[in-house]
């Protein structure tokens, strides 16, 4: 029994070990300009030999014409196959890299500037060579989509890029629609992690970033809106999607970096590019908010108002300018308000009698 719970555990050991993919980086020095002359000068060598042999086997005699002809054999079965050396040339420029499969199995990773020789058997893999996003990395001009397809495509940026999916409509967390759209900038970190642990890293990025856009949004309201709670911690705060914009693209690129990560993707930055209610219900929230505006402009009117007639009846107590009595310092009151809260400039009326 100890011993079928061991083999088990190597077993499930082993098979972690198997899925769990890393990047194994290949150090190699660019030896490609070495290797073309090597092997270019052994296929001219071929080409010179054969001939050689064929003008040997013209001039040999009877008998002696083996070794001419097992010469030219071996050459040109050389000529035949010794293109084969050839495909294992490539050519990296600075932030880039390919992954490498050797007959299905993954080989490493190839980094650094410069021209390579590798083995001719291996070939490349990027399974999200032709997909084409809204971000800087993947535009393309029409004289280059000509060449697009080409040996360049398998090859890996390592560049900062920028994803800019289209605008999303969300519901916020009282319920209103809100159109946003993001930006989203981001780099390859481990290549192997982002071509054999998912399908397609540029769509799954797409996708996750999407699926942390709606489940941040869904947590704060358009504007500050009283008895909400955004950090959870069930205390009502003053967070909102346009007052607290810092710390909701911490908590989007927060988000989004815990769902790439198995991808070998590291987020550095998200900023929020269009934010704005919905179409249908835009002129409603406008004259909300204009409403709003009105009454709390009302409302600092009128306290200034306020305390201008309190310091005005207070400084004619204190210096006894005028004895009024109540019925006179109640018009004065009316008065005074009525020309410091009234939208229109008011008109002076000189009273030439008696006060009372």
């Amino acid at each position: 029994m100890h011993y079928m719970i061991s083999f088990l555990y190597q077993i499930n050991i082993h098979f972690k070990e198997d899925m769990e993919m890393n990047e194994k980086v290949l150090n190699k020095k660019p030896n490609g300009l070495a290797a073309a002359i090597g092997w270019g000068a052994l296929y001219i060598i071929a080409i010179a030999l054969c001939c050689a042999g064929f003008a040997m086997f013209e001039q040999a005699q009877e008998g002696s014409q083996y070794a001419p002809v097992a010469l030219m054999v071996i050459c040109a079965i050389w000529i035949c196959v010794g293109w084969v050396p050839f495909m294992g040339l490539k050519i990296l420029k600075p932030q880039e890299a390919i992954v490498l499969t050797l007959f299905g199995k993954y080989h490493g990773t190839l980094k650094g500037e410069g021209f390579y020789w590798v083995n001719p058997f291996c070939t490349t893999f990027n399974p999200a060579a032709k997909t084409k996003l809204g971000q800087s990395g993947d535009v393309t001009t029409e004289k280059s989509a000509a060449t697009a397809g080409q040996s360049n495509s398998m090859k890996i940026s390592l560049k900062v890029m920028t994803l800019s999916n289209a605008k999303q409509k969300i519901n916020d967390c009282l319920g209103n629609p809100v159109e946003i759209g993001i930006a989203v900038t981001w780099r390859v970190v481990d290549t192997a992690k982002a071509v054999f642990n998912v399908d397609n890293y540029k769509e799954f990025l797409s996708l996750q970033c999407d699926t942390a856009l709606r489940d941040i949004v869904r947590i704060y309201p358009y504007d500050v809106a009283p008895n909400v709670d955004t950090t959870g911690d069930g205390l009502a705060d003053d967070g909102s999607l346009r007052g607290s914009s810092e710390i909701v693209v911490k908590r989007i690129r927060d988000k989004i970096q815990e769902k790439v990560e198995e991808a070998g993707l590291e987020i550095i930055e998200a900023r929020i590019t269009y934010l704005a209610y919905a179409p249908e219900i835009a002129a409603a929230m406008l004259q909300r908010q204009q409403a709003s505006a009105i009454i709390d402009a009302r409302k600092m009117i009128v306290d200034g108002a306020v305390g201008m007639v309190e310091m005005a009846l207070e400084r004619l107590n204190q210096n006894h300018t005028v004895e009024l009595d109540e019925e006179r310092k109640a018009a004065m009151v009316s008065n005074l308000l009525v020309v410091l809260c009234g939208n229109k400039d008011a008109q002076p009326v000189v009273n030439s009698g008696s006060l009372y």
